[in-house]
């Protein structure tokens, strides 16, 4: 009898451990799986470029370099330059290079339309700190949105613009489901991650490449949801991000919205091709004309 017992303790010993040494493997292979998503996520989305070699002042604006918190304690940097008028364009850019890349977009957009400008490098872009995940991002953005509200003032509704350009477009869109402002423009964005693998791996099914790829940026599912109004600029040539994009982003917008097609732009030289036209447009629309 006493060896009967011991065998059977014996044995719902081994089943309990069997299932621990299940459940072990499982998270183990789970914990691999996020870490090679994080992982490939950097080597296919983010390019960034640490340091900065340029800034407003070398094209003769005045600027405010500022420092802010994220919501997982991330240091995030960023420039403030004051604008001529009430509006101020909260830049997030795309998904290579730094701010400082940035600083001519920054003095047109200062001489030509007089908006102030805030911009923010992602985490692990520029100064700011950290490693770039889409969820990283998107805390980046609300500190840069607290800190124009709580820090200086501004009443998003009334002076906010969001401004996205290529992986900002998913930034700025995730940032307008949560926030209403003054507007919201998106030039040169892709309508999400997944519409984006089949353009970079045709005939490649989805459910062999996005299960390795945390990021989504489904700005397509989300744009809907947005109540402010709604800009989209593209370049009709665009050779990374085809065109046809805007459009989806477009239909699925709600009104208001405007769609400002560039003729002949690819995708990094929407102003120069778009001239005095481009920045008509977002001068009627940012003062709605």
């Amino acid at each position: 009898m006493y060896e009967v017992r011991l065998d059977r303790r014996r044995g719902g010993f081994l089943r309990v451990a069997r299932r621990w040494a299940w459940t072990l493997t499982v998270l183990v292979i789970a914990a691999a799986l996020v870490r090679q998503m994080l992982i490939l996520d950097r080597m296919l989305i983010y390019f960034p470029e640490t340091g900065l070699t340029t800034t407003p002042a070398d094209v003769g604006l005045a600027y405010e370099d500022v420092f802010l918190s994220a919501s997982d304690g991330t240091r995030i940097h960023g420039w403030h330059v004051p604008g001529e008028c009430d509006a101020t364009a909260l830049w997030f850019h795309g998904n290579a290079g730094s701010i400082g890349h940035r600083v001519e977009n920054i003095l047109m957009m200062r001489e030509r339309l007089g908006v102030g400008v805030f911009i923010i490098d992602y985490r692990g872009y520029g100064l700011s700190e950290g490693r770039p995940s889409e969820k990283g991002l998107y805390m980046d953005a609300e500190a840069a949105i607290d800190h124009l509200v709580s820090d200086r003032g501004l009443d998003a509704e009334r002076d906010v613009v969001l401004f996205g350009r290529s992986l900002g477009v998913g930034v700025a869109v995730e940032m307008a489901t949560r926030h209403r402002v003054r507007g919201v423009i998106l030039e040169s964005g892709f309508s999400s991650v997944k519409g984006m693998a089949k353009v970079t791996h045709p005939g490649v099914p989805s459910f062999l490449t996005l299960p390795f790829i945390e990021a989504r940026y489904d700005s397509e599912s989300k744009i809907g949801r947005v109540r402010s109004p709604v800009m989209i600029l593209h370049g009709d040539r665009d050779e990374i991000v085809p065109f046809e994009m805007a459009e989806r982003l477009y239909e699925a917008a709600s009104e208001p919205k405007r769609l400002f097609r560039i003729r002949g732009a690819s995708h990094n030289d929407t102003v120069a091709v778009g001239g005095e036209a481009y920045f008509d447009a977002l001068r009627s629309f940012i003062f709605q004309r």
